[in-house]
Order: C-alpha cells, then sequence, then structure tokens
C-alpha cells in the first residue's frame, strides 16, 4: 500500500526563511554612503553643492567627497581632524556592512 502526496511546486519552499529575499538587492556600501553624505551635508554650509563619487573594487568601497570651496575649510578642519572624524565614523558604518571604505575629499 502506497500513500501518494501531492506538492504543489509553488509552494514548496514557503518554508525557508524570506529574510533573505532581498539580500541581492542591496547596494554595496550603501550604510557608509548614507553616513558620509549625512556628515558632510550637516557640515557644509552649501549641502547642495556637495557630490559624492563612489569606486566599489571588491570589498573596498571609495568615496570621493566634492564639496564647495567655501566649504573645503570646515570639512577638512583643523589639521584634518574633522576629515579623520569623518574617516572612522564611515569605516565603523563600513565594518557594519563588511566592507572596508576611504573618504577622500577632492580639492575641484
Amino acid at each position: 500500500m502506497t500513500d501518494d502526496v501531492a506538492v504543489d511546486i509553488n509552494t514548496a519552499d514557503d518554508d525557508f526563511d524570506d529574510a533573505d529575499d532581498d539580500a541581492g538587492n542591496r547596494v554595496t556600501g550603501g550604510t557608509p554612503l548614507a553616513v558620509v553624505t549625512y556628515l558632510v551635508s550637516s557640515i557644509a554650509s552649501d549641502p547642495e553643492a556637495i557630490v559624492i563619487d563612489t569606486d566599489e573594487r571588491g570589498a573596498t568601497v571609495r568615496f570621493h567627497v566634492h564639496v564647495a570651496p567655501e566649504d573645503m575649510g570646515r570639512v577638512i578642519g583643523r589639521r584634518g581632524r574633522v576629515a579623520q572624524a569623518i574617516r572612522t565614523v564611515v569605516a565603523a558604518a563600513g565594518a557594519r556592512d563588511g566592507v572596508q571604505t576611504s573618504v577622500d575629499i577632492v580639492d575641484d
């Protein structure tokens, strides 16, 4: 005596965790990008002039930050302390996402 079991193939994988469904939709370095954008726009007097270019190579993301000329001193800070603080916070955000980060403040 055999029992036939019908399996609906459309619902067969409902038992799996749905948390990984949108893992492929994540941007590499999304959290560090949001952090660097927030920090620089908070410091700069002209936040609309900020342009952040990203360069991704494997697990490393490099951010090239362009600001208005009058905001360069604010973003860099005395002896580069503000820039170093930005790099430290962005590196911590990148570590949370599993990526290494680099922040360069570019003079246009």
